[in-house]
């Protein structure tokens, strides 16, 4: 991965002190730059998706939305789990009626795929255990990267339930129809190189020192020109665009407007003079 330094935590950032970790099960923190990485923390269940976490996830994702100085978000788990998934807990079967069930799970949902209203890029860092709703949560970022003891499973059928969170459609959209169909009607644990071989993460590194790389590749977004960044993302949401002409039309007004910003004088010059470049998103 990319080497680039680590810009210090911003002091007076909201994130800065971390989310309510007890409260809500999960930390934030900023960096300078605008990179904000997110851990989701209840390493004791292996980051299960708890409703106190869904509700915090869901303050955290519209705090991020609203904040203009955040450029990348980092995704990743505490402990030896990125996400096992939703709390079984609370999806056993019960007496509730069906309609009410679903109104639940579309809640929840909708909920975690929040972060797909997020304008900058996002990346999971996959530090352990991918699991169900969790990887729905990971497949849902615009990047994945593994750890070397990292797993990835889908197990809905084994346990005697549909594929929920979106994995029909986020599975076929990063791997392809025919692996998305063997790995959600199998039900099978894969380890991270088999990650790799299906295009389901970008690289997989040892676990010493995993999430430094994946932080310094976030820097390394963060410190391109924001503006095409955003506009970069927009054009690739849903995979790509869904035609040729659709990609051409798009392109010609995202960069109609990225020419008119401060940001891509500074580009040019920066490469005329053999230096990094200083974008303010302007």
């Amino acid at each position: 991965m990319t080497d680039h330094p680590f810009p210090a935590v911003l002091p007076d950032s909201p994130y800065a002190s971390g989310w309510d970790v007890e409260r809500d099960h999960l930390e934030a923190v900023a960096h300078e730059d605008g990179v904000v990485l997110v851990t989701l923390s209840q390493p004791e269940r292996r980051n299960a998706m708890s409703e106190r976490m869904t509700a915090g996830w869901v303050r955290l994702t519209a705090a991020l939305r609203a904040d203009a100085s955040v450029r990348a978000v980092v995704v990743t788990g505490a402990g030896r789990a990125f996400c096992s998934g939703g709390d079984t807990g609370s999806i056993v079967r019960d007496e509730t009626p069906a309609a009410q069930v679903r109104g639940r799970m579309l809640a929840f949902y909708r909920a975690w795929l929040t972060v797909r209203e997020l304008e900058v890029p996002t990346i999971a860092a996959l530090n352990g255990s991918t699991v169900g709703a969790g990887a729905g949560l990971a497949l849902a970022c615009d990047l994945r990267y593994a750890a070397a003891s990292a797993r990835f499973s889908v197990p809905f059928t084994r346990l005697g339930i549909s594929p929920g969170m979106a994995t029909t459609a986020l599975l076929p959209e990063v791997v392809g129809v025919a692996a998305a169909r063997e790995l959600l009607l199998t039900g099978r644990t894969i380890d991270a190189e088999e990650m790799l071989q299906l295009g389901l993460v970008s690289s997989v590194s040892g676990d010493d020192g995993f999430l430094e790389g994946v932080l310094r590749l976030a820097h390394s977004i963060a410190s391109a020109a924001p503006v095409a960044v955003r506009l970069t993302k927009s054009a690739l949401v849903g995979g790509a665009p869904a035609d040729l002409a659709t990609a051409l039309e798009w392109e010609a007004l995202a960069q109609s407007v990225t020419l008119a910003t401060d940001d891509v004088l500074e580009g040019f010059a920066a490469t005329r003079e053999k230096r990094a470049p200083r974008f303010t998103g302007r």
